[in-house]
Parts: structure tokens; sequence; C-alpha cells
């Protein structure tokens, strides 16, 4: 098995259509190659290939993501989209522990988000786990703020200072995600 990374400038379009299978997201089922580069041009893509190249894992990390705390903003890598070909055999779990390996290398600060039915599976694979803190960001929908559909916070890699920013999140005490205009 390969750990690979590409840029989204770097996907071919059988890349493209073999992710967006993988994803299977009814919206974006037709979605061509073309659009695909410019609706993730902020991202990077990490795969595990068989030895035929194959995919049998991939996650998307997204480089447009800043939270706003308590009046200053933070620049996060944002994990999102793994997903593995084939269940039940390792696959996303062993592209999880490369893919943190590569971050910590690269001294990205990263994190990602789950739903509470995934969390025996960032555990098993080592990954810290911020409970219930992803419900206190908000996103900015249509003319409000709305709160999160994730319940966790994923941290792959996050300087202590960030992690304590996280950590105290609450109803309270939220973080507002800041989207490009």
């Amino acid at each position: 098995m390969k750990y690979q990374i590409k840029q989204t400038s770097e996907l071919t379009d059988s890349d493209i259509e073999h992710i967006l299978h993988l994803w299977d997201v009814s919206a974006w089922n037709t979605m061509k190659p073309s659009y695909f580069h410019t609706f993730f041009k902020d991202s990077e893509f990490h795969f595990l290939l068989d030895s035929q190249s194959e995919i049998l894992a991939v996650l998307r990390l997204n480089f447009d993501f800043i939270l706003e705390i308590s009046g200053n903003q933070y620049a996060f890598a944002e994990t999102v989209g793994l997903v593995a070909a084939h269940k039940q055999k390792g696959y996303g779990a062993i592209l999880v522990e490369k893919f943190k390996e590569n971050v910590t290398q690269r001294n990205l600060e990263t994190i990602g988000f789950c739903h509470t039915d995934l969390r025996p599976f960032y555990e098993k694979c080592n990954i810290e786990i911020l409970y219930n803190k992803a419900k206190a960001i908000k996103e900015h929908a249509d003319s409000e703020w709305i709160n999160s559909d994730d319940d966790d916070i994923l941290i792959f890699n996050v300087s202590q200072k960030e992690k304590e920013q996280l950590s105290r999140l609450s109803t309270q005490h939220n973080a507002y995600l800041i989207t490009k205009e």
C-alpha cells in the first residue's frame, strides 16, 4: 500500500470520478472535473493506494477554514471526506495514521469533526477527541448563525494554545466559521 498526496490541480478526471463515487454525495454526482477543480481549489487530497494505484481510501484537507473565537481568528486545515473503498478492511485507519504523521511533520494546524457514531473509529486510531465541542461552532446559513451538525472536534495536529481555545468552547462560548466572500 502506498500513501500519496495530490493537489486538486493534479487530480485526473478518473481520480475525480472515483472520489465522487466514494463520497456518494447526491448533489455532487454530476459534478464535472472543471467545476471540481474550482470548488475544491483550496484543498489537497490524501490517498491510500493499492499496488495497482487503485484508491483504497481518500480524505480531503481543506485549507479554507477559519474559526473566530473571542474575536480572534484561527486558521486550521480541516480534515473532511474520509472514506474507504471497502469497509472493515482497515484502509481508513491506515490512511488516518499516515495522514496524522504527515500533518505533524509539516506542522499543519489540523482539525476535523465527527458525529458520535464515529467516535470508536477515531478512538481506535488514537486521534484526540474534544467531545461535544463541535456543536459550539456556529455556521452562517442564509441570514442566521446555526449550530454545526457535528458533535466532536478531532485533533490531528494543533498547538497547545489553539487546543485550549477549542477545549473552552460551549453554548456560552461559541466559535464562528468565517468564510471567504
